[in-house]
């Protein structure tokens, strides 16, 4: 961190001290320290004595003069030496280590803050506001911007206004509104919303109205955090200044983890400080946790529900199956199981509340299925014409409403019972995504790109071009990413506001085979894709190679999805039949835990 250097031209005492030892002075702030953690010296440094009062041996002149010079040369400090002194002087004080500091900044040659800053935090802290005011003229020359001090003043006067408030001295609250306030010139709005504080029948309206924590070291602490943020940090340290250092490294070190996949928790004290943050890739879904086998055909879709207790699966073989999750165990048991699917089932979509499930078959399908998940009865059975190729379908945030299309040129906005509600034609669609403003549609088609359909005024636009066909594309939570299977070329990422293709994901295996890749893990750092080599491949977002390549399917991987709720749980369903559940690593001695983190690929 490079120290702002206001303040140090006007006062060398801000730059390590170079006295002689032998003259006795102390470098704290002009004060003598004659007793410092019980230890006592003469002034002419000749002889020390000790708590228990026993005399030490007498030093020689050369001794002294030694002593001198090796004193002086560990005070001589580089800019960074005397910032880390001061950090770990600041945070001992706030620890209430007072001596400590006073030893540390008396041997180092430092001083913590300048003695105006000193001076005007006590006034701060004690409420004594017209010396605080008083301070700021001290402090003005030592400021970048001294047209700030206007602003100080500011939030000095409106904590002066606020406590005689609280303390139902209204005159004088009234006084420093008209007469102190208001002169300033600054900041009118907020002049206007304090004198409607006057009105407060009582000092717990007053706080609740302000949203001020009250007369006392609490409000009067904040306003100190404020006012410091004026201050060039040579003269006084922003507050808790080493900690929040420290807590940005710690974040820094978790975000260029390529496995962290869990809550940051801001706190320090959940982490250890004395060694890097690392994740194991054993705790990572890398494992096979459960085999699936009920499907007895291809299995082309699944999909977690929103709140993550489900999962469904459709198969060639005509059925889906939803399957119940343990979010604690992670073991998953088989729910229902619902037929009639005559085409065989390729894609699946939740509604927002997990109530209703619709289910698409392939190109040659004209009929959408929406069951009743909880019931498992059929409510819809929708087909606009036997022509129809309905192989795509999309929720809208209502949950009241859907979007379903396909590649023969139809494009219908529905109501639950299928009635048609909007249709928009000529559009051949690959597949379809709602966007969170209930308005926009998102559609790739038949001329590699993605477009936008708005079907409340009738208008659609550009947004992503490829140069080869988009055989599926998902959507971050957030509405900002788009993460495509491009034809030949595999998974791409795209930032849907600036237009940008971001990454291009490296490994994976896409031919013309429709396959689905998703977002996943803790704030959706992770992507995840199926491939035609049988695989399932992980990125980190950030990384265009991939951190885990997960083997044990026979055939074509067709689709991934990414429990929302439990970010260590990932399906994967194959042609081989299967969907396979991976989870973190099941519990394992250190060594097989260290010799498995080596492991470039994890075998089922």
């Amino acid at each position: 961190m490079q120290a702002n250097g206001a303040g140090q031209g006007q006062d060398s005492e801000l730059s390590c001290l170079n006295n002689s030892a032998q003259n006795g002075e102390s470098s704290s702030a002009g004060e003598a320290h004659t007793n410092v953690n019980g230890l006592s010296t003469t002034n002419n440094g000749n002889s020390v004595s000790n708590n228990d009062g026993i005399p030490a041996p007498a030093a020689s002149n050369n001794t002294v003069s030694s002593d001198a010079n090796s004193v002086k040369k560990k005070k001589c400090l580089s800019q960074s030496e005397e910032d880390v002194i001061r950090l770990i002087g600041q945070h001992l004080h706030d620890l209430g280590l007072n001596q400590t500091v006073d030893l540390l900044m008396q041997e180092s040659g430092c001083r913590l803050e300048h003695p105006s800053a000193t001076k005007f935090r006590n006034h701060v802290v004690e409420g004594e506001w017209d010396k605080a005011e008083s301070d700021l003229n001290e402090l003005k020359a030592l400021m970048h911007s001294p047209s700030a001090i206007v602003r100080m003043k500011f939030l000095l006067l409106q904590q002066k206004y606020l406590e005689y408030l609280e303390d139902a001295k209204v005159l004088e609250a009234l006084q420093v509104l008209r007469a102190e306030l208001t002169p300033l010139k600054y900041n009118t709005e907020r002049i206007h919303i304090l004198s409607g504080y006057l009105m407060c029948s009582h000092a717990e309206d007053l706080r609740a109205k302000a949203e001020w924590e009250g007369k006392g070291t609490a409000s009067r602490t904040k306003l100190l955090d404020k006012l410091q943020t004026y201050l060039p940090p040579s003269v006084m340290l922003p507050p808790r200044r080493l900690q929040t250092l420290l807590r940005q490294a710690v974040e820094l070190q978790r975000e260029r983890c390529l496995y962290h996949n869990t809550k940051l928790d801001s706190g320090l004290d959940s982490v250890s400080l004395l060694l890097d943050h690392a994740c194991s890739r054993k705790q990572f879904p890398c494992y096979t946790q459960q085999i699936l086998t009920e499907h007895c055909n291809e299995v082309w879709f699944c999909k977690f529900s929103n709140d993550g207790t489900k999962l469904a699966t459709g198969s060639k073989d005509t059925t889906v199956i939803v399957w119940h999750v343990n979010t604690e165990s992670h073991q998953l048991k088989l729910m229902k199981t619902l037929e009639g699917h005559a085409y065989g089932v390729s894609y699946l979509a939740w509604s927002p509340d997990d109530t209703y499930l619709i289910a698409c078959g392939p190109d040659d399908c004209s009929e959408l299925w929406l069951w009743n998940v909880q019931t498992g009865e059929l409510r819809t059975k929708m087909s606009q014409s036997h022509e129809d190729s309905l192989t795509s379908v999309a929720w809208n945030p209502d949950g009241k409403r859907f979007v379903t299309g396909g590649q023969r040129g139809q494009f219908y906005q529905c109501d639950l019972d299928g009635n048609l509600l909007d249709s928009w034609e000529g559009v051949r669609v690959q597949c379809l995504w709602c966007l969170g403003d209930a308005r926009t549609v998102l559609a790739s088609d038949t001329h590699q790109r993605i477009r936008g359909y708005n079907f409340e005024d009738l208008t659609d636009r550009n947004i992503v071009q490829e140069d080869h066909p988009i055989m599926s594309f998902t959507v971050s939570k957030n509405g900002r990413l788009a993460l495509l299977n491009v034809a030949t070329q595999g998974v791409h990422l795209w930032d849907l506001h600036d237009r940008v293709l971001v990454r291009k994901y490296q490994g994976v295996t896409q031919g013309f085979y429709t396959i689905h890749s998703c977002f996943g893990g803790h704030n959706e750092d992770f992507i995840a894709s199926g491939s035609e080599d049988h695989k399932v491949y992980i990125w980190h977002r950030r990384s265009e190679l991939p951190i885990a390549e997960l083997t044990g399917h026979s055939r074509t991987v067709n689709c991934v999805s990414w429990n929302p709720v439990v970010p260590g749980l990932l399906a994967s369903a194959s042609d081989d039949g299967t969907v396979r559940i991976w989870g973190p690593a099941p519990f394992l001695d250190v060594q097989d835990a260290e010799g498995l983190n080596e492991c470039c690929s994890m075998d089922s």
